[in-house]
């Protein structure tokens, strides 16, 4: 029997993969095998000595400390693409909110309540101070074209809109993803100087953070509009605050505001709405129970951010699970201390973290494989 600690609503849809007969579900485990997680931090959390894995139900996955979990020899999976249309529908959303100025003509209207019949002609008055403009015709840039980010360049070419696209690390698949009207750059300031609205859609590291500053809005058009959905320190909020007291920014809309944005024109602040639909919730719940099961039950790895991908043949005998260093001969020493009774073998390694599987045929001692220098966990399934 399995425990799950749920940190976090977790789409009861979702957890129906993880059955009453081989887990408990809860968010009161103390030593859970498995955490499933949505935005609660787990940076100041201890980890108990069962805990094999963490799993994300959504893409980030800055609110798991990555490194310490994998020093312990502890999965940590994400959910890439499970929210991925809830984010794109509301980035939508954004365009039109940056384009024209709903959010504060709507304010506004409210405060004509109590008006009486008076309220058509004070609406006809005040509409002149409440336009914008229209996206149709207009420029792009789409930074980061991943799952999220092909389904926004998509849908905004189907807009009417013309849309240049940009990422480094775009795979095959990705790029085979993208409407044939979006036209790809390796360029980025080129994206920067062509573009009249600018969405993100990039994981937050040492080389993207403040991404959007004084120098990229410098090469920017005049008025350029910035929508931020993937996360708040790409933006250099000083920087962006002071291009929209100059209009060098026309608008900045983010599901990621800072205190000193929500008090600031031009700002359109959302509480990190990006994911919150029903089938958004239950989709990365569904994936992510589905990750814990397979690794759990079968040692089947996928989409883990700190594993590599392990598929798997069914299990028919005692599997043996080695989370290790990526070092030279370590792997040669696990299949030595197996010995005669290994009947399959898989080893791979990622981002200097190793993952190796042994079907065994008969019972292996597994201490002297968990005494091997630079292995970081074993089990048994």
């Amino acid at each position: 029997m399995f425990t799950i600690q749920t940190r976090n609503k977790i789409s009861a849809t979702g957890l129906a993969a993880l059955t009453p007969d081989a887990y408990t579900v809860a968010d009161a485990h103390d030593n859970p095998d498995a955490i499933i997680v949505r935005s609660a931090s787990l940076h100041d959390d201890t980890f108990g000595t069962k805990l094999l894995a963490v799993a994300r139900a959504g893409a980030g996955v800055n609110n798991i400390p990555i490194d310490r979990a994998s020093k312990a020899g502890i999965a940590v999976f994400n959910t890439p693409g499970a929210n991925a249309n809830a984010v794109k529908e509301l980035v939508i959303c954004a365009l039109f909110l940056s384009a024209r100025k709903i959010t504060a003509g709507a304010a506004w209207a409210l405060g004509l309540k109590g008006e009486g019949a008076n309220v058509g002609k004070l609406v006809e008055k005040g509409k002149g101070d409440f336009g914008g403009g229209e996206i149709a015709g207009k420029t792009l840039g789409v930074v980061g074209l991943g799952a999220i980010g092909a389904l926004t360049a998509n849908a905004a070419s189907a807009l009417g809109m013309r849309v240049a696209g940009y990422d480094p690390y775009i795979s095959v698949q990705g790029a085979l993803r993208l409407d044939p009207a979006v036209s790809l750059t390796d360029d980025l300031n080129s994206l920067f100087a062509t573009s009249d609205y600018i969405s993100l859609h990039l994981p937050l590291t040492d080389a993207t953070r403040g991404l959007i500053n004084a120098q990229s809005l410098a090469v920017c058009k005049e008025a350029v509009r910035i929508i931020n959905f993937a996360r708040g320190e790409l933006v250099d909020s000083a920087d962006v605050l002071d291009a929209l007291e100059t209009g060098k920014v026309a608008a900045y809309v983010t599901d990621f505001p800072t205190d000193a944005q929500l008090s600031a024109p031009g700002v359109t602040a959302l509480p990190h709405l990006g994911a919150s639909t029903e089938e958004s919730e239950e989709n990365c719940a569904v994936m992510a129970s589905r990750e814990l099961k397979d690794y759990l039950e079968q040692g089947i790895v996928t989409n883990s951010v700190n594993l590599p991908d392990a598929k798997l043949p069914p299990k028919t005998c005692p599997r043996i699970c080695v989370v290790h260093e990526a070092i030279d001969g370590l792997v040669a020493q696990i299949t030595t201390a197996v010995g005669v009774h290994a009947a399959n073998l898989f080893s791979a390694e990622k981002k200097g973290v190793g993952y190796t599987v042994v079907d065994v045929s008969e019972h292996v001692d597994t201490a002297a494989i968990a005494g091997i220098p630079g292995v970081r966990r074993v089990r048994v399934i």
